[in-house]
């Protein structure tokens, strides 16, 4: 008999113990019961289609959607990842300063990285925490993977079942589209991928002007099929049965290809649909799920209620949650429940990204939270479990909840290289020249050198403020003397900001439509008037290679017509 075993559990033995669990918790779920995870529902006027299927997943994985051309829906919903972000625990710029706006204490958050603050001539605006960097969301990501089991999406549910056409104002689908409504958010977020102020006029122009996945790299074979070098206008012709690309269509696009991204090949799937035994100590971890009260919230197969909770996590007041969109205080500080599938693929963990492992989230809900508040889930509290009980539930929690497929990407879970994670990226090094209060003026170059992007925007930072500023791109390094000319850019501006370290301002280029440009490669440096430096502060070197796009590379397409991956 199992000396996990609790309550009214006690005496019955361990495999019996387990089919009771799993009997109760099918009994608990809306979702098929007993069986590997159905695909799930499509909403009446959106049918799920091969077409549409795969212009969404071109869509979700186009960073050109982006106002700067360097963030796609994929770019935070990574596979491998869970569907989540990875940097999240890994990129030091995805720290947000939390409610307080002071960075380095206990109510920090690890976002995502987004776009800096930019406005629609694509130049680079002061940000209060970010400055002329990344923005980061508030957020922890919610995982894009078995999103479509959901009723309402994001953390505070705020994407609801009915589908609003952002433009026209018209109810496109009356009920079952969370997912369509999510889609049509983040395009317009001055945060994650957008200028201020930014319309979905100019989101649906972007797309009608860019050649798909132009930036992408490794496009699996299939989808580089499906494109077959036709524009966007034709893939939404295949999709949808006319050329006309409307923010609607976008948006039922990308949620036909999310509805495609279910995780039913689990051991845990394959322990229910044929009793594939897992390991002792999984189901060991099983049982505990149900007789510690996890299983209430996290109910099979989905594992999750898809329902809101306050469990402590952090004091009420600093995120408010579902309160924001119900507008009812006891709703106040209550996050929609994550599935656990795929769980040890998605860490940090928690909507604020607080906790780097499952071992510390277990610690966390044995101890009964940290937080208190009236809302307060009644489920959450101290349940003095035995390291042998712990060391059960982390196993339940990792191997059998995790489909392998989704760690390695493979289809349905191939994706695009994105841009930002190419060598193509502009590459910052070398010395400068340190001005007034000891700075080195600093850049930012994130942007695609692709031909014919019409603004590749460079800027620069901890600078003299209001002091007059000069950008040189040149063939070779322009040196640390102030150079007299530049072959690709010689751009004065003046800077913004009052006082040492302060300045700042970006300039955006035009990167010419020649496709003789394509693998030339060019290096800049700022070069910043500061008394304080004996005339002129220079950045450090930045570099990059001008390329052509995927989909019109010759190597490329040579290469793959006669099956050499080698050029991907």
């Amino acid at each position: 008999m199992s000396t996990l075993a609790r309550s009214s559990l006690l005496d019955v033995p361990l495999r019996a113990q387990t089919a009771l669990v799993v009997l109760l918790c099918a009994a608990l779920s809306t979702a098929p019961t007993l069986a590997q995870l159905g695909p799930p529902l499509e909403p009446p006027g959106n049918p799920l289609t091969v077409s549409k299927a795969n212009l969404g997943k071109v869509l979700f994985w186009d960073e050109q959607l982006s106002s700067t051309r360097t963030v796609s829906c994929g770019t935070c919903h990574i596979p491998a990842a869970g569907g989540e972000d990875p940097r999240s625990l890994e990129d030091p710029r995805a720290e947000h300063p939390g409610a307080d706006g002071i960075f380095g204490n206990d109510d920090d958050v690890l976002g995502s990285p987004g776009v800096p603050q930019n406005d629609v001539s694509g130049l680079y605006l002061w940000n209060t925490h970010f400055g002329l960097t990344e923005q980061v969301t508030g957020r922890r990501t919610v995982s894009s993977i078995n999103a479509g089991y959901a009723f309402e999406l994001f953390w505070d549910g705020r994407a609801g079942n009915e589908f609003v056409d952002p433009v026209t104002k018209e109810v496109v689908l009356e009920s079952g589209a969370a997912l369509e409504s999510q889609a049509v958010g983040p395009p317009l977020s001055d945060v994650e991928m957008a200028h201020i102020d930014r319309m979905w006029t100019e989101v649906l122009t972007r797309i009608e002007e860019s050649e798909p996945l132009a930036v992408a790299h490794d496009v699996p074979a299939a989808l580089h099929q499906w494109i077959a070098g036709r524009d966007y206008a034709e893939l939404f012709d295949e999709a949808f049965g006319t050329p006309e690309i409307n923010a609607g269509r976008v948006g039922m696009a990308i949620a036909s290809y999310e509805r495609t991204q279910f995780t039913a090949e689990t051991p845990f799937d394959e322990f229910l649909a044929k009793g594939t035994p897992l390991t002792p100590q999984e189901e060991d971890g099983l049982v505990l799920m149900s007789t510690t009260g996890c299983s209430d919230c996290h109910t099979v197969p989905i594992m999750s209620d898809n329902d809101f909770h306050y469990t402590g996590v952090r004091p009420p007041d600093e995120d408010i949650g579902r309160e924001e969109v119900t507008g009812l205080v006891e709703d106040r500080a209550k996050m929609r429940t994550p599935s656990l599938r795929n769980l040890e693929l998605r860490a940090p963990y928690m909507h604020n990204g607080r906790f780097a492992t499952i071992e510390e989230v277990v610690d966390f809900y044995d101890r009964g939270g940290d937080f208190d508040a009236p809302n307060k889930d009644p489920l959450i509290v101290p349940l003095s479990l035995t390291q042998e009980q712990k060391d059960a539930l982390i196993a339940f929690l990792k191997r059998p909840l995790t489909d392998p497929r989704l760690a390695a990407e493979l289809p349905p879970f191939d994706r695009p290289g994105l841009f930002t994670e190419s060598d193509l990226v502009p590459v910052i090094d070398g010395a400068g020249v340190a001005g007034s209060g000891g700075f080195v003026p600093a850049v930012v170059a994130l942007e695609p050198p692709l031909i014919g992007n019409p603004s590749f925007t460079v800027g620069v930072y901890e600078a003299l403020g209001g002091a007059d500023a000069l950008l040189v791109i040149d063939d070779v390094d322009p040196g640390l003397t102030k150079p007299a000319s530049g072959d690709f850019a010689f751009e004065n501006i003046t800077l913004g900001g009052g006082g040492a370290g302060e300045g700042f301002g970006s300039v955006s280029l035009t990167i010419p439509d020649d496709a003789g440009l394509g693998g030339s490669e060019w290096f800049g440096r700022w070069y910043v008037d500061d008394p304080g430096a004996g005339g002129t502060a220079v950045s450090q070197l930045f570099r990059f290679t001008v390329f052509q796009s995927w989909g019109q590379s010759a190597i490329f397409l040579d290469d793959f017509e006669l099956g050499d991956a080698s050029a991907w």
